[in-house]
Parts: structure tokens; sequence; C-alpha cells
């Protein structure tokens, strides 16, 4: 008994019972200490897995995890760990996200904010980018994920995100480059985005890098302007070399809608009579055409240039009334390119320019002159006495014209004379040309054209210094008298289009023949704008009844006596003549360049 009641369970249990009992607080102890242990292992590999990725991984969220900046961290927390979530369990990610492929090249750019062009320190960029730009293969892409990861090809000058503050130029195109060198393990994360801040300059879009340090000499200038300067200069070169080669006077009138060169009507300073806009000329064909030279293409006068190539120097035409046409018609294009028009004025004062012998435009901002001296002939008009006791007038054939001092020290000088040879004084030449105090009864008019220009000529090799002075001679402008001459009821006022049949033009002057002898025995270069057969074309051109405005068609025919079919309306046909000029100056420094050479 005594040893059946030892073993007997306590409180009448059986044995089974009471090792229940015994081993329950074991075996919960145990489950606890299961779970705590699965639960430790979990959040140990989920942290070595999220703050210590290999640096070879390719797997899309550690990127999205360690590419935030430290600004991104606190917006970006869910998201970070919704990733790694997504991830662990990818059947629950609604999401799908591709590794970028750095030769993939054409990338879509999806971004939730704009960027401006970077400054020329970091290679400029031609156009800000934004969020629906696709950039070309040759073009500068950014990959932007939903957490501003970014990844840039090295082949095209992309910009690439990486891991370090650490940033270089490239010498050979001068474009923002990622030092892709490793972070250390150890580094923390706060520490790594603390590292990557990076802004954005307001103006510019200048990707800067906080902590790192860009010497100046390792970033070479590379911008759209350079690229673009660069493309002009060779263009200008090409251009001049083209225009060496060119006869700019063999070629054809082309409609260009673009011309004419300043609004009609806006220059205040054309002469009335000149000025058949203003002065109610009912068409408008004759003002949009331009001057085309077969072998090739003559540049738009472009004013603001043609100024700096006149900076500081003096422009002077000398000649006739169809020389003013010229210089007003320069007048107004170089004018209408200048802001502040109270720096444009003519010297004395005078805004009516048929009266003086002498008038000078100051260009105040460039320092430049351009100039009329009035001398038809060129030479001298003279006065003798006669056999009544009164005086006549004579042309001195071996003087130049009074007004020469007073120009030869100009930097570009443009002659011209012919109209007033066609005059009947001068083309019959009884008693009216003298040479000393000689008076030829009677003279050939040709012949007295070629003494006069030979006395120019010579007077020319003697006072001007061709390094200094470029000379010009602006050749013959034709006229269009039909059914007479200037005096004689010759009209062209029903003229509204360009002769287009060269069987229709007259033939070659021979006052422009004489003209070119004498050039050949001159020992200064003379450039000849030989317009004549230009200007033969066009029979539309002249004021003929338009020289002044508020007119009825009946007082228009009976207002004068002879129709202007010698001068041209402005704008017109002188503008091209300073197209001619411009183009001359274009050329000029690389002819005397091959002078030397």
């Amino acid at each position: 008994m005594a040893e059946t009641a030892k073993y007997a369970a306590i409180n009448g249990g059986t044995l089974f019972t009471d090792m229940k009992t015994q081993l329950s607080l074991p075996k919960t102890k145990r489950t606890v200490a299961c779970a705590y242990g699965f639960v430790f292992i979990f959040i140990v590999v989920t942290t070595f897995l999220a703050f210590s990725p290999s640096p070879n991984s390719s797997s899309p969220w550690f990127t999205n995890i360690f590419s935030l900046s430290k600004e991104d961290v606190g917006t970006s927390y869910r998201s970070q760990f919704s990733s790694v979530f997504s991830n662990l369990f990818p059947r629950s990610s609604k999401n799908n996200f591709e590794q970028p492929h750095l030769d993939k090249k054409g990338l879509i750019v999806e971004k939730s904010e704009n960027y401006t062009q970077n400054d020329d320190k970091g290679g400029v960029l031609e156009n800000p980018f934004n969020s629906s730009s696709v950039l070309s293969d040759k073009e500068s892409s950014v990959v932007k994920n939903e957490t501003l990861s970014e990844v840039f090809d090295d082949k095209v000058g992309i910009l690439m995100g990486n891991q370090s503050v650490n940033q270089t130029f490239d010498d050979k195109d001068g474009i923002f480059k990622a030092n892709q060198s490793s972070i250390e393990g150890s580094k923390s994360a706060a520490a790594v985005n603390q590292n990557r801040s990076r802004d954005f300059d307001d103006k510019v879009g200048i990707f800067k890098a906080n902590q790192s340090t860009i010497e100046k000499k390792s970033a070479p200038k590379f911008s759209s302007k350079g690229k673009s300067a660069n493309v002009e200069k060779k263009r200008d070169v090409d251009l001049v070399k083209s225009l060496l080669n060119c006869d700019f006077f063999d070629g054809n009138w082309v409609k260009d809608e673009s011309y004419p060169l300043y609004k009609p009507g806006s220059c205040s300073l054309i002469d009335e009579q000149f000025n058949c806009f203003i002065n109610d000329r009912p068409d408008s064909g004759y003002l949009k055409m331009k001057w085309k030279p077969n072998a090739c293409s003559l540049p738009r006068l472009n004013a603001t240039h043609m100024l700096e190539l006149l900076r500081g120097k003096r422009l002077v035409f000398v000649g006739d009334s169809l020389n003013r046409n010229m210089w007003e018609s320069l007048i107004c294009i170089l004018k209408n390119s200048v802001k502040n028009q109270k720096k444009v004025y003519e010297e004395s004062g005078r805004h009516h320019f048929r009266t003086e012998a002498f008038y000078s435009f100051i260009f105040e901002d460039y320092k430049c002159r351009v100039e009329f001296f009035v001398s038809p002939f060129l030479v001298q008009q003279w006065e003798v006495a006669d056999k009544k006791g009164g005086k006549k007038e004579t042309l001195r054939l071996d003087l130049i014209g009074e007004s020469a001092d007073k120009y030869k020290d100009a930097d570009i000088l443009v002659f011209n004379t012919g109209h007033w040879w066609t005059h009947e004084k001068t083309s019959l030449g009884k008693d009216y040309y003298q040479e000393g105090n000689h008076v030829h009864n009677e003279l050939n008019v040709l012949e007295a054209f070629r003494r006069a220009l030979t006395t120019w000529g010579r007077w020319i090799d003697a006072h001007i210094n061709p390094m200094k002075t470029f000379v010009l001679f602006r050749g013959y402008s034709a006229s269009h008298f039909s059914g007479g001459q200037w005096n004689s009821g010759g009209a062209c006022d029903s003229e509204t289009e360009p002769i287009k049949n060269d069987t229709y033009l007259t033939p070659y002057p021979s006052k422009m023949k004489v003209l070119e002898d004498v050039f050949k025995g001159m020992k200064t270069q003379v450039s000849y704008l030989n317009i004549t057969r230009m200007t033969d074309y066009r029979k539309d051109g002249h004021p003929s009844i338009y020289r002044k405005p508020n007119l009825t068609p009946k007082e228009r025919r009976s207002q004068w006596r002879y129709q202007d079919c010698s001068h041209w309306c402005l704008p017109g046909v002188p503008d091209a003549w300073n197209e001619l000029l411009y183009a001359e100056l274009l050329v000029r420094p690389h002819q005397k360049h091959e002078k030397k050479s």
C-alpha cells in the first residue's frame, strides 16, 4: 500500500495526466522562442537585402530605394517599403518596372518635373526637357523613373545617375559625365543620400553636385550658339567664295515677296518725286522684285552688318541725280535698322536733298558717314565771257569737279555720270566743251565724254590711296521713254511689268565702252558696278507721272510737262544697286588678301 500510495496520482489523477501537466510549460516556451527567432531572422535578412545590395545587382527596386536624394527620403518612405513588399510578393504588385537599357537609344522620357537648359559649364542643351520629350539617337537622353533615378548613355553624352558626387567633364564634347565609383557598404543610406544631394539652377537648369569641385580648365564650352556660330562662319566663307567667281550683272529679276528691304512709305527722307507709293501709284509689283545673278545668289542686304562694315568710315557718292537716287535708298535701308532714330541725322539738319551740292548723314552709334556730292559730269562746270559781253556756260573737260578735295580721303567712293551727257547742249557739243582757255566750236559728245573721264581717271591715280580707299563706278542706268524722248512726249506710266524678252533690250551704250577703256588705262583698280543691263529690264520701275501726292488722274497727267522715265521709284531698283554694293564690300577683303599672296 505504501509503495502504491507513493506513486499514486495527486488528487486522484492518473500517471498520464500528471506527465502531461509537467510537460506543458516547456512546450509553450519553445514555440515562443521559435516564433521570435523566425521574426528576428526575417528582419535581419530583410535589412541586409535592403541596405547592403550587391553592386552588380540588377533588381529595379534596389535602384528605387537608393537613388533617392536626401529630400526624397521622407516623401518616398512608403513607396520604398511598398517596392520591397511588391518584390518579395510579386503577385500582390500591380506595377511592372522595366530595367533601363544603357545601349537603348531614342528613349522616351517620363518624369514629373521640367529640366531647363544646362549652362555652358556643363554642356548647353539646345532644348529644355519636358514631360513629353522624345530624344533622338544623337542627342542627350534622360531616363527618369518614379523615384528620380537617372541613367545616361556614354556614347551620346547621357547623364548617368551614380553613387558618388565626383563628376568630371568629357574633354571632347564637354558633356557632364557621372563618376562610377562605388560606395562602401558600411555607409548608411542617409549618408549616401546626403552625398548625392543635387539642385537645379533656376535660370539655366545647371545640374550641380553640392560637394564636388570641378576645375575650370577641364570644362570646355560647348553650346548650340558655338555650333551655330561655326556653321554661320562656314556658310559666310562659302558665300564669299561663290561671290568671288560670280558675274553679279549677268542675271534676271525674280519675284520675291520678302521685298522691299524697307516698308513703302516708311522713309521720310526719300525725295517726293521718287516716293511712288506715297504718290498713289496703284500697282505694287515693282516693289517685289529681286535681282538674281545666274552664277550665284546675292545675299540680302543686312543693314546692321553693313553698318558694321562701315563703322568709323566715310562712304561717299559722287555724281548726278541717279546717284542721289542710290544714296537716298541706302540711307533709308541703313536708317531703318537703327533702334534710336535720333542718332541718325543729316549733318546740317536738312530734310530735303535737291538744292544743295553736298549732304552728309551721320550714324552716330557707328561713327560713320554716308555722303552725297553733286557732280553730274565729274568735271567742272564753267563760265566764260561771250561776244555780247555776257557769260555763257561751258564744261571744263580738263578740270576735276570742285568738291574733289572734300572727298578724296573717303574710305569708299561711288562715282557715276551719264545722263547729263544726253541733254541738248552736251549732245550737240557746239561752243560748250572747254580745255584750258580754248572753247571747242564743236566736239563730238563721245570724245568729250572720253576726255572728261580721262581727267577723272588721272585725278584718281594722283590723289587716291588704293590701300585706304575703295573706288567704285556705277554704270549707266537705262531710261524707258516710249513714244519720244524725255523732252518730246516720251512716257512709261503704263508699264507695270519688267521686260522678259532679251531681244527688247537696248544695245550696250557706247559711253560705257569708253568708260571701260578709261579703266584699262588707270593704275588704280576701280570696281565697275555695271548695272546697265539689269536696269534695262525694269521699264516698270520709274516714277513716270507719280511724282506728287493727292492728285486726281487728270491733275496728275497735266501737272507734269515731262514724265520721269529716268529716275527710279523708292523702294525700288536702286535698292538692288545697294545690294550689289554690299556684295562688293563683302568680297573686298578677300580680294585684297589674294593680291598680297
